[in-house]
């Protein structure tokens, strides 16, 4: 887990969203993290200390002289034991007083001492989040460094549609490893990831297909991102959200793919591929379904083109990483794949095996190389595993920048 053991401070000031501060407190628990809360005095008239006490499993910090618990000097304490501060709800007053240095609550001195990264979650009515003041305060603290976290539209509490409302606490999670657990890995770099299993078809509600989920692209896809780099997702047909602050491509079909990977392949430095391609797609799709007339259907299929193969025979700069999911001779075969397409690295997993299979949530993977070595990875989660392969494509494209130097 990305939090796990991670120190966050939840600052929950005095808005109709406050309540929503409970699921996230919860949701941060389950990611491992260990979170304490400071309440506005306002806030406490949307959501008890007791519930987030109970919650977190922490003292909920409200007044400025009063008990101090554990701390000997609070805002001072909690400023440096935090990894994160993460203020959410954010009122336009907390917001005004944090942009404007104004320090008169335990909340904002707490936040004005902190030095750790602090993420701002805006909710409030429309008009509000819209008003020129509030967007220019905003503003001032992107470019101070902090971490907005751009809120939702729907049906707010006032009664109306619009932009302001508290994302889910899911989406809050993403923000805040993103805020949390970034790196400079890939800073400055460009990445193409692919994912799912493409689908072809064979009439207008059926197509042949296979059995990927599309973790494991979309997992590549949020490594690299929190690597730091400038990512693209093209993805075959998946329910899977987008990672945040990765840019998505959907595709359909195999020759779909390779369009979306061809346009820009020419930009970007690396390139891992883990779509599971469909090798065949149907040669001549029926316009209309296909009515149950006889007891059996010939459908006959064309070859799709190998779009891994196609851009190792293009590569110049960039760095190109494959995947290979066999169920025999595993190393043998991905060796050979590994040469044919002219790749830097080639993940290979037998899919036949427990843990290692489509579906899952874990995987277990060999990295092979062209010069022939081998490393061999225990069975992980498929997170785990995609930090691992942008670990060894960031050393592959720092090699090769090295190289052409």
């Amino acid at each position: 887990m990305l939090l796990a053991n991670k120190k966050i401070v939840l600052v929950i000031s005095g808005g109709i969203a406050a309540f929503k501060a409970a699921a996230l407190a919860s949701l941060l628990g389950k990611e491992g993290a260990v979170v304490k809360c400071v309440m506005t005095q306002h806030a406490t008239a949307f959501i008890t200390p007791l519930t987030l006490r109970e919650i977190t499993g922490n003292p909920v910090a409200v007044d400025m002289f009063g008990d101090t618990f554990e701390f000997n000097i609070e805002h001072i304490a909690l400023a440096r034991w935090a990894d994160a501060f993460v203020v959410v709800p954010a009122t336009a007053n907390i917001i005004g007083k944090i942009a404007n240095g104004i320090a008169d609550d335990l909340a904002t001195t707490t936040l004005m001492a902190t030095k750790a990264p602090v993420m701002i979650a805006p909710a409030m009515n429309s008009n509000m989040y819209l008003n020129p003041v509030v967007q220019g305060n905003l503003q001032k603290l992107k470019a101070l460094g902090y971490v907005i976290a751009e809120p939702d539209s729907g049906r707010l509490a006032c009664g109306i549609d619009g932009v302001g409302r508290l994302p889910d606490p899911d989406i809050l999670v993403e923000y805040i490893e993103k805020t949390t657990c970034s790196s400079a890995l890939l800073r400055g770099k460009k990445v193409l990831v692919t994912a799912g299993g493409t689908r072809e078809r064979i009439d207008p509600v059926r197509y042949i297909g296979n059995r990927s989920s599309g973790r494991m692209g979309f997992a590549v896809a949020k490594a690299a991102m929190l690597a730091g780099a400038d990512v693209t997702l093209v993805a075959a047909p998946s329910a899977l959200p987008a990672p945040l602050g990765v840019h998505r491509i959907d595709v359909g079909t195999t020759l779909e793919m390779q369009a979306a990977c061809e346009e820009i392949y020419d930009s970007v430095d690396l390139v891992v591929k883990a779509a599971a391609v469909a090798d065949y797609r149907v040669a001549r799709p029926a316009e209309n379904k296909i009515k149950k007339s006889s007891e059996t259907l010939t459908v006959e299929l064309a070859k799709n083109p190998d779009i891994l193969y196609g851009l190792g025979q293009k590569k110049t700069h960039q760095v190109l990483i494959g995947f290979a999911a066999e169920t025999t001779n595993v190393i043998e075969y991905g060796m050979g794949k590994l040469k044919k397409k002219n790749l830097d690295m080639l993940v290979a997993n037998d899919v036949s095996v427990a843990g290692a299979g489509f579906q899952g949530t874990t995987n277990i993977a060999t990295f092979l190389f062209p010069d022939g070595r081998s490393e061999a990875m225990e069975m992980m989660s498929k997170f785990e595993l995609a930090q691992k392969i942008i670990s060894a494509g960031a050393a592959l494209v720092a090699a090769k920048e090295s190289a052409e130097a």
